[in-house]
């Protein structure tokens, strides 16, 4: 398969790689996209972020942000209850439309992916629209999906994925691309594609074996058999599981904590697990020891300071 794999670095990840300016995570996703003729709309990226922030990116996913005390909390809603949120190339697309605006929207601190549908997070592709293409379309799209999970993967602030209900293929692999995951006691995960006599296409086989080991991901995978959310969480799969209904309000008081915070901080912070988890430790410590520099010579470093001395909450402006 042909894809961008620089699309799944964050724009801070390739400056430790390489000194000259690196082409924007937007520009890599544009370049992809087009690519493989799945991604043709273009006046989205003439528009100003307030516009895309404010407004909803497509009929099935929704964006808009948290305000008052919780401004800089981003949330993406899924919204499409006739397919519990199957992803179809449009859904796709609002998908692809509102993970570019959260990028360049420098007020966004912390991403929550929830979902509008009730019992449904996300149900996987869309299989009835999937029966109409044909084998190179469906390629295309499983190349446009997997570019889009590692854009979210790659994103420079926290991401939380909601759970309610049913996480399955695609839907499980939109999860794992976020860094935390937040469950209902009545969500179900499942990587199913071996009954379709398919494989996980859009990063499962990669980011599960990642998080719950390589043998409890194969079999996970080659049974593809459901999990429950208590198991989940026993696996390591999420990181907390609540009563049903409650996984938002447990997942914004997270984004409130890393809220608070920081930016810059949990910028670098994110950067260094990422980047030093796929090195060795000599190679990570590296990975670590150039994120810190970068933060000595910041203002909210000496704010941090300031405010300890003074025992009051800093105030952060990400400078």
């Amino acid at each position: 398969m042909v894809f961008l794999p620089a699309v799944a670095k964050s724009v801070g990840q390739q400056w430790l790689k390489q000194k000259s300016k690196p082409i924007s995570s937007s520009q890599q996703l544009l370049f992809h996209l087009k690519k493989f003729n799945i991604y043709p709309h273009e006046e989205w990226n003439r528009q100003s972020v307030r516009t895309l922030i404010l407004q909803s990116t497509s009929d099935s996913v929704k964006l808009h942000k948290l305000d008052d005390s919780d401004s800089g909390v981003v949330e993406v809603n899924l919204d499409r209850p006739g397919a519990k949120n199957a992803i179809s190339k449009d859904m796709l697309h609002g998908l692809q439309r509102s993970l570019e605006a959260v990028n360049k929207d420098h007020s966004a601190k912390v991403l929550m992916i929830c979902s509008s549908v009730h019992k449904a997070f996300c149900a996987g592709a869309d299989l009835k629209e999937r029966k109409t293409m044909t084998p190179d379309e469906i390629q295309n799209y499983v190349n446009s999906l997997r570019s889009t999970f590692s854009f979210l993967e790659g994103l420079h602030i926290p991401t939380i994925a909601v759970v309610e209900g049913a996480a399955l293929g695609g839907g499980l692999e939109m999860a794992l691309s976020c860094d935390l995951r937040i469950c209902g006691e009545d969500a179900v995960f499942g990587l199913p594609e071996t009954g379709l006599a398919i494989i996980p296409g859009a990063g499962g086989t990669q980011r599960l074996s990642r998080l719950v080991g390589k043998s409890l991901a194969k079999e996970i995978i080659f049974t593809g058999r459901k999990i429950g959310a208590r198991d989940a969480l026993s696996m390591g799969l999420v990181n907390h599981c609540v009563p049903a209904g409650e996984a938002r309000s447990k997942a914004l008081e997270i984004a409130r904590d890393i809220n608070q915070k920081g930016p810059l901080a949990i910028r670098m912070a994110k950067q260094a697990i990422d980047g030093g988890l796929e090195m060795d430790i000599a190679s990570g410590l590296s990975v670590e020891m150039d994120c810190y520099q970068q933060l000595l010579n910041t203002k909210d470093r000496l704010e941090g300071l300031a405010a300890f001395a003074e025992k009051r909450r800093p105030i952060y402006n990400g400078e």
